[in-house]
């Protein structure tokens, strides 16, 4: 019998609960009747699997073809996506689990602030100096772009943070968010160490996007509605009632302002009053939130009453410009 396709996301965590409430706001509920278990459903989406799985597994599943699609850290996809391509990235910007992955040095090497600065202290040390990491494979290019590819790195699991001051590693490369640990173990970032910056990214197994229709349907549906979603948080959308002789007159007097010009420009309807005023038009456009105060500026200036601003959910364009990439790639 053919599997259900699968969706893996996060087990625990942070990035469990964003991966979850992003998924809900795009849409796609999470029914999962028994928070014991590590397998759900997506209502939205018959026929499609949901597990729970480390995010580091999440990668290896989809790599090896066990499951479809994940959600996962970049950060994690850089180290364990492997060299032979089994993965596409789908949408790497989902906008929630930001941090970066940074060399970080002991707060006492005060002559040391930029990577440069690494090889005179591995010439005052006269060894190569042991790098502490959970990301040896995103590291190591990084260190040898910076002509440091004699350093030991050292693969460590838990806290990296005391190997300095225990003496098993000299420096150590680890993610940050707010750097407030990195504070309190007297540690500091280089001005130019950083090494990505990472954030959730949607994953699928490219093999099953190339040969299960099915698959490759699931993925544009995702697409769809996440850019969609995505698209619509910067936006409001805006009603107002215009008098005017026509639309062609009021639009001009919308076009004539700065802001309130809309996505393409403004829809214009009639109003259907009781006193038979044939002159009064509903105006609706969307314009991005940060610019909400002065577009009520200009629609009182230009003859706007009656207000209205709601929330805009999804804002769909002719076809998700992630999905046309990814059929690109798949090519």
């Amino acid at each position: 019998m053919q599997r259900p396709i699968r969706l893996s996301l996060p087990s625990k965590g942070r990035l469990s609960e964003d991966a979850i409430n992003f998924l809900t706001a795009c849409g796609f509920n999470i029914y999962k009747p028994n928070p014991r278990q590590y397998e759900a459903s997506i209502p939205s989406l018959p026929g499609v699997s949901v597990l729970f799985q480390r995010p580091t597994d999440i990668v290896i599943s989809v790599r090896n073809g066990s499951v479809d699609f994940g959600i996962t850290g970049l950060d994690v996809l850089t180290e364990h996506g492997g060299p032979n391509g089994a993965i596409l990235p789908i949408h790497t910007a989902l906008g929630f689990g930001a941090c970066s992955l940074n060399v970080i040095v002991p707060e006492a090497w005060s002559a040391v602030s930029q990577m440069s600065d690494l090889k005179q202290m591995q010439a005052e040390i006269g060894r190569p100096l042991r790098v502490a990491t959970k990301f040896p494979n995103a590291a190591r290019p990084f260190f040898a772009e910076h002509g440091l590819s004699e350093v030991t790195f050292i693969e460590a699991e838990g806290t990296l943070e005391i190997a300095p001051t225990i003496g098993y590693a000299d420096l150590i490369t680890d993610l940050v968010s707010s750097g407030q640990t990195l504070r309190d173990n007297r540690l500091k970032l280089l001005t130019d160490g950083q090494i990505l910056s990472s954030q959730a990214v949607l994953i699928a197994n490219k093999a099953a996007l190339k040969e299960n229709p099915a698959v490759l349907a699931i993925a544009r549906q995702l697409l769809e509605l996440i850019e969609a979603y995505q698209r619509a948080q910067n936006n409001v959308s805006i009603f107002a009632n215009m008098r005017g002789e026509s639309p062609d007159a009021i639009a001009a007097r919308v076009f004539s302002q700065k802001t309130i010009g809309g996505l393409n420009g403004p829809t214009l309807s009639n109003i259907i009053r009781k006193d038979g005023d044939p002159n009064w038009y509903a105006l609706h456009i969307v314009v991005h939130r940060d610019e909400l105060f002065a577009a009520i500026n200009e629609l009182r200036a230009i003859g706007g009453s009656g207000v209205v601003v709601a929330p805009v959910t999804y804002i769909f364009e002719e076809e998700p410009p992630r999905y046309k990439a990814m059929l690109t790639a798949l090519s």
